[in-house]
């Protein structure tokens, strides 16, 4: 008799190549792993995997059943889409899933107005700088850079494009110069924002990144790359939808910019749903009104609140620089902070 469960397992292990990396990802451990396997090929009397250079391979019996397997999966990522298919009902919830400052500060914002016309939906917001798997419905919408991804079952649409530049606080370019040509900057520090393996730096005509200064700060979390600009490590870009200004930070080589285009996608069965095309169409035309705003950093048509900063200008939030001893630091201030990353 078939144990279905086994066959995820199986995949896993194809996929990844190892017994504990597909233990991680389905969250059991690897003597599991290893017990399930065996009993999946005693069960069919053959080899199913192989070693080849210290990586499980499929056997040539084995990928014939992987073909089926997969088959399975999607079959089974159908069955799954079609309880949200078959809602028409302005009712329920809609998984949207954006990176940090567009899910974090932007959407929740603008779905606001949404839920206006639409108060019997549920907004359920997915903030991650990595894409989910929308067959499997990790989310019902996504905001993604670059492309709408890969499968064929997406729609996607290109709707807007942010721009970027370079930015420093006050207290680092006096300290450092300010660089008056992409040269220059090689002789100053930089604050790098990575998401999985693309940098956030200006390209040339030829796409190849410009003259990047030596990194002094990296990291993958939008608030803390603001935060390293701020308190004065070095250049670094930002949006200009995050009204850097508005923090004190100083632009630098203007003619140094980055576009990058965002795209709104779902799946084919899935905008059949009354909820998430409502959703899906609303974001479209939102995005396509605050165009200015993430192009230029305009103002916003939706964002009305303030965002707090750590620190106000009376404590040095333009300079980067504490309070002395005999001062006190002031109530937090707040000013326009929308802050938007690639």
């Amino acid at each position: 008799m078939n144990n279905w469960s086994d066959y995820p397992i199986f995949l896993a292990v194809a996929e990844t190549g190892s017994l504990t990396a597909a233990g991680e990802q389905l969250g059991i451990s690897q003597p599991t792993v290893g017990r399930r396997m065996k009993a999946l090929e005693q069960r069919f009397g053959a080899p199913l995997l192989t070693k080849e250079e210290g990586r499980l391979s499929p056997t040539e019996f084995g990928y014939l059943v992987l073909d089926h397997v997969r088959r399975m999966e999607a079959e089974a990522d159908a069955i799954t889409r079609s309880s949200a298919t078959l809602e028409h009902s302005l009712v329920g919830p809609v998984m949207i899933t954006a990176t940090e400052g567009v899910g974090d500060f932007w959407l929740p914002a603008v779905m606001q107005r949404f839920r206006k016309d639409n108060p019997d939906i549920v907004i359920d917001v997915n903030v991650a700088n990595h894409a989910l798997n929308l067959a499997q419905r990790e989310a019902d919408i996504a905001l993604r850079w670059m492309g709408p991804g890969t499968q064929n079952s997406l729609i996607g649409r290109r709707v807007t494009s942010f721009g970027f530049g370079l930015y420093a606080s006050q207290e680092y370019l006096e300290r450092k110069g300010v660089p008056s040509r992409p040269e220059d900057l090689l002789d100053h520090d930089g604050v790098r924002f990575n998401i999985g393996q693309e940098t956030l730096w200006p390209l040339d005509k030829a796409g190849n990144f410009t003259p990047m200064p030596r990194t002094v700060f990296r990291t993958n979390n939008l608030m803390a790359h603001c935060n390293a600009i701020f308190a004065g490590y070095g250049i670094g870009m930002l949006s200009h939808a995050a009204h850097a200004s508005d923090m004190g930070l100083i632009r630098v080589l203007p003619d140094l910019v980055r576009e990058e285009d965002l795209w709104v996608v779902a799946h084919e069965d899935l905008k059949k749903s009354a909820r998430v095309r409502a959703a899906f169409d609303f974001i479209i035309d939102a995005l396509r009104k605050d165009e200015a705003h993430f192009k230029t950093g305009a103002a916003s048509v939706f964002i009305e609140h303030t965002h707090p900063t750590i620190a106000s200008t009376a404590s040095g939030a333009t300079t980067g620089q504490a309070p002395a001893d005999n001062q006190s630091y002031p109530d937090i201030a707040k000013v326009k902070f929308p802050v938007t990353a690639a």
